[in-house]
Order: C-alpha cells, then sequence, then structure tokens
C-alpha cells in the first residue's frame, strides 16, 4: 500500500523548509516544492519521506539562483582561449570595471566644466600616447570595430582585399559577411596565396572607398606566396586619393620579440608605414576587456565617431575603466610581464611549469588511483588567432586508462570546473594557465573529489 506525498503545508513547516525560505524566498521555494510534488503524482512516486522532497527542491532552487557562468581551471593550452573568455585581467582592472559599475561615474561629465563630456576621453589619449595616432576610439569588439570603419568609409562602395586575407575566424564569422553587413562591396584581389601590387592597381576605380589589409588570424599560408605589405599598399591607396584600413585583429601594442616571443604586427607599425586606420581586439594579446579599439588620422577618426552606429557600439563604464588601467600598464614596460596576466602567461619559464606539473601529478594520482597519470612535455598555443603556428613549451600531467570523456566530464563538474583536452588516448591538462597561486583551490577540490 502507497502512503500519499506530504502536503505543501507539511513541508514548509519543517526546519529544512525554513532554510530555504531564508535563503531563496517564500515564492521560489513554493513553486520548486509544487513542482516535485506534482511531477511525483504524474509519475505515481508516492513512497517519498519529506527529507528527500525537501532534498530535492534545494538542489533545484540551488541551481535555479546559481550562476551559470563561473571561474574555470584552463588547462586546455591556449593562453587566450576564445570559449573560456580569452585575456585573463588584471586584478586591479577587474576591481576599477566593478567600483564603476556600483556607483555613478564622469563617464560622459567633465567634471572640470561641469558640462557634458565624452566617454572616449577615459582612454583615447593614452592609447594614443601608446600607438602614436593622431586620434583613437573604442566600440564594443574588433569585429564591431571593422564593420564600423568599413560603414563610415565605404557604404555602398567597393574595398579591394586580398583573396588570401579573406579569413573566418572562431564561430564561422568571416570577414566577406562583415564587409556585407558594414554595406561595404568586397572585391576580391590576386589568389589565395599570392597576391601583388598590380593586383590592388588594376582594381581601384570611381567606386572605390579604401584599400584593405588584414591581418592572417588562425593559419598561415607557407611555400609559394607573395603579399603586399603595409607601407606598399600605403603608397597605391594614397596615390589613388583612398584610404588604407588596417584590421590587425589580436594586436599586440608592444613588440612581443622583447620577451622572446615571435613578433606580431603592432597599430605603431601599421600607422608608421602609412595605414590612415587600424582596428585591433582589446581582450586578446592587449591583456584587457573585450573592446575593440580604432586609431589612425583625425579626420577619418571624426567621420568613424559621427557615425550613429558609434552608439550602438559603443563601451559601457565598467569595460572603459578596466581597459583604463589595461593601458596604464604599459606607460611600464618594464614590468608588463610581471603586471599583465596575459603576458605573465605566454613568458612563464618551462621550468616553472614542470615544477606545478609535477605536484598537480601527485595529487590528481591520489584522486584517481586506478588511472596511469604521467608528466609528459608538451608545446602551448598563444590563442584567439595570435600567432597560429608558434607553439610554447609546455609541461602537461596525463591521464590516461578508458572512459576518458567520461572522466573529462567529472574535471568539468567540478565546484571550479577543469578544462583540459583529450589527444592520443590520454587526458592532457597543461599546466601553464595554473598559477601558484591557484594551486591550492587546485588541490583542495581534488582531495575532496578523491
Amino acid at each position: 500500500m502507497t502512503s500519499p506525498l506530504p502536503s505543501l503545508d507539511f513541508l514548509l513547516r519543517t526546519p529544512t523548509a525554513a532554510v530555504l525560505l531564508a535563503r531563496f524566498g517564500r515564492t521560489a521555494t513554493i513553486a520548486a516544492l509544487r513542482g516535485i510534488l506534482a511531477d511525483r503524482r504524474e509519475a505515481r512516486r508516492f513512497n517519498a519521506p519529506a527529507e528527500d522532497i525537501l532534498d530535492e527542491a534545494a538542489d533545484v532552487l540551488a541551481a535555479s539562483f546559481g550562476r551559470s557562468q563561473k571561474p574555470v581551471f584552463n588547462l586546455t593550452g591556449t593562453v587566450l582561449h576564445t570559449n573560456l573568455g580569452r585575456s585573463p585581467m588584471p586584478p586591479e582592472a577587474a576591481e576599477a570595471a566593478a567600483e564603476a559599475m556600483r556607483s555613478p561615474t564622469n563617464l560622459e561629465f567633465d567634471l572640470r566644466t561641469g558640462r557634458r563630456g565624452e566617454r572616449d576621453d577615459h582612454i583615447a589619449p593614452l592609447i594614443c600616447r601608446l600607438t602614436g595616432a593622431e586620434a583613437a576610439t573604442v566600440v564594443n569588439n574588433n569585429a564591431a570595430a571593422v564593420m564600423l570603419v568599413l560603414n563610415t568609409l565605404a557604404l555602398g562602395k567597393k574595398v579591394p582585399v586580398s583573396r588570401g586575407e579573406l579569413i573566418e575566424i572562431g564561430g564561422a564569422f568571416r570577414v566577406p559577411d562583415i564587409m556585407s553587413r558594414a554595406g561595404a562591396i568586397l572585391h576580391e584581389v590576386g589568389t589565395t596565396n599570392r597576391t601583388h601590387p598590380r593586383d590592388y592597381v588594376q582594381a581601384i576605380g570611381p567606386d572605390t572607398a579604401a584599400l584593405m589589409r588584414v591581418h592572417q588570424a588562425n593559419y598561415a599560408i607557407e611555400g609559394f606566396t607573395a603579399s603586399v605589405p603595409t607601407d606598399a599598399l600605403a603608397r597605391i591607396a594614397h596615390d589613388a586619393g583612398l584610404p588604407l584600413i588596417e584590421d590587425l585583429g589580436s594586436g599586440s601594442l608592444v613588440d612581443l620579440a622583447r620577451w622572446d616571443l615571435p613578433h606580431e604586427p603592432t597599430p605603431s607599425e601599421a600607422l608608421a608605414a602609412g595605414a590612415d586606420v587600424v582596428t585591433f581586439s582589446g581582450d586578446k594579446l592587449l591583456g584587457g576587456p573585450q573592446a575593440g579599439l580604432i586609431v589612425g588620422n583625425k579626420t577619418v577618426i571624426a567621420r568613424i565617431n559621427a557615425n550613429p552606429l558609434k552608439r550602438a557600439l559603443r563601451l559601457d563604464k565598467g569595460r572603459i575603466a578596466a581597459l583604463e588601467v589595461v593601458l596604464r600598464l604599459y606607460l611600464d614596460p618594464d614590468r608588463l610581464a610581471a603586471t599583465l596576466p596575459a603576458l605573465r602567461l605566454l613568458t612563464r619559464p618551462a621550468a616553472d611549469i614542470e615544477a606545478t606539473a609535477q605536484r598537480m601529478a601527485a595529487l590528481l594520482q591520489r584522486a584517481f588511483p586506478d588511472r596511469p597519470v604521467a608528466v609528459e612535455p608538451c608545446r602551448s598555443q598563444i590563442g584567439s588567432g595570435a600567432l597560429p603556428v608558434d607553439l610554447l613549451p609546455s609541461a602537461a600531467v596525463t591521464l590516461g586508462g578508458g572512459a576518458l570523456e567520461s572522466l573529462a566530464a567529472t574535471l568539468r563538474s567540478m565546484p571550479r570546473p577543469v578544462v583540459g583536452r583529450i589527444a592520443r588516448d590520454r587526458i592532457w591538462l597543461d599546466c601553464r594557465c595554473l598559477e601558484p597561486r591557484e594551486e591550492a583551490d587546485f588541490a583542495a577540490q581534488l582531495h575532496a573529489a578523491s
């Protein structure tokens, strides 16, 4: 004989329900309990102690009120991982963003005159100082920056671009598509592997608005190749009375060769070579929040700022506050590798990574005693389209055995999810991005799991 389910009134009078009511509120708690009772009646599962129902309600409520986005351990081997949020920001930048979001700020208010100000004024002078540009502005990401520039300078007109630069980045996002949405008309020139100056010259006509150069991201073309460098393309554009647009994508503000990393083109180099407007990201090699930075001559930037789309694409006060903090770090380049997390991870010594991997291997072996655990050399990649063929020496903890997908899911289900990769019949946990200050948290949850 089946027992009736406890009533909602009875459940609400229990000590456990009192805890749920205090934490989640009466409306949500009652809704969760009613839903569980209804499901059990429909499934004819009547024999259920009150505590089981309350425990189930607690799980439902915790899931409803919990945050979907949470910090993870990035052990994938990709430092600027697009799916994991790209660059980690400096703590002081995150704090500046939080402070700005908590209270009113002088975002568009000139404290000196008491009149309306411009939000770009908080960061444009810094960007100009760091790049050598005459003027600068910012929008919410680099794709938006490219779209805004093209919509301003080339609406309804043609823009010649080398076929070898018509890139596709993450999420099937393609340069031709953004050009189309911007209202510009793509004019392909050259071939996939070779484009010459004459290809651009022959493409210029009365309906040409600008020339465009796109930095190759996520891939490299090698072998029998030819491309037109910025300075040569700028001369072609200027001889025809046209502006040159250069999209650098990840756009580092400094020469990475200073830290023995492969060189990545910088905005200052592109401007010095004759580009009239340059676009690049704020959340990749620059190491800041998601943003699209636009630098160039005053006339072009003024036209861009006058475009009504600029308002739709502008940054909020939190990201402006964070970006300002990050840009100021570049004023002290001698300490940048220590103060900028993205650069610190990219320049982390291999010996330090090896030591971390050895410590973590011991913990993982205790947590998963039935699996073979080893420390193996590997290669990290920079990520987010930056230097796609250049890899950095690193060390990983690998876990073998069967059911690797299940093990990977277990790691991802931890309080702070552990995200690695599966390759060569093992799970690889690249320790480049697991810094000593995070090891204690990593160890604590492994201990709990074991």
